[in-house]
């Protein structure tokens, strides 16, 4: 009988662990799942970290990625064209313009001067700069002036107004004839159609070197003052 009751006794101890041990497995399980769930949170917030949208802490959702296009767009800015700093109109040309001369000798002054003038008749504005080609008809052969001074920027010519140029050139005073002035020779800025007016100055230039084209001078555009 002794033996009996100790074999019943194995018997329930044994069936007691082995009832702890499942119950302790099952444990083990239930406290492996919050585990696993923390760990796949924890890997979906670092890909979410990777979008430039970031996550929202206080909902758990994704917020949206910035525009990135758009902060570009407002980032910059429009410069401006300059056109306003600019002469309006198309470029003036010979066939647009009245040309004229006209002689604006002091006494007193120790070289000759005339003005051509540039009248605008095209019925536009136009743009003008630079300098008029003047050359000197005469009886020993053609004499180009020499540009003198800064062209300067370019001008806007109203249509009916004008602007002058000035054209210097040594006086005769040796007492001979000199060189015989015929003509003048008139070609608008960056044309190459001319006109041929008459010479409203003094009648000759001195003869031999002093009466070169180094003596004869034109200034740009408006160096004579201007009408417009």
């Amino acid at each position: 009988m002794r033996a009996r009751k100790l074999t019943f006794a194995a018997l329930a101890l044994a069936a007691g662990l082995s009832l702890t041990a499942c119950q302790n497995d099952d444990d083990a399980v239930g406290q492996a799942d919050p585990s696993s769930g923390s760990s796949a949170s924890a890997a979906s917030s670092s890909g979410g970290g990777s979008d430039s949208g970031g996550t929202d802490e206080a909902g758990g959702k994704e917020s949206p990625a910035p525009d990135s296009a758009g902060s570009a767009s407002g980032g910059s800015a429009s410069g401006g064209s300059g056109s306003g700093s600019e002469a309006k109109g198309g470029k003036c040309t010979t066939d647009g313009l009245k040309i004229t001369a006209q002689d604006t000798f002091i006494d007193g002054d120790t070289d000759g001067s005339i003005a051509v003038g540039l009248t605008n008749t095209s019925g536009a504005d136009c743009v003008v700069s630079g300098f008029v080609g003047v050359d000197l008809k005469t009886n020993a052969g053609t004499i180009s002036a020499t540009r003198k001074g800064d062209p300067g920027d370019p001008y806007t010519l109203k249509n009916g107004k004008e602007i002058d140029s000035n054209v210097s050139y040594p006086l005769n005073k040796t007492g001979g004839s000199g060189i015989r002035i015929t003509g003048l020779v008139v070609t608008p800025p960056n044309e190459t159609k001319s006109v041929t007016i008459a010479w409203p100055g003094e009648s000759s230039l001195p003869a031999g070197d002093s009466g070169n084209g180094d003596q004869v001078l034109v200034g740009p555009i408006g160096s004579a003052g201007q009408g417009g």
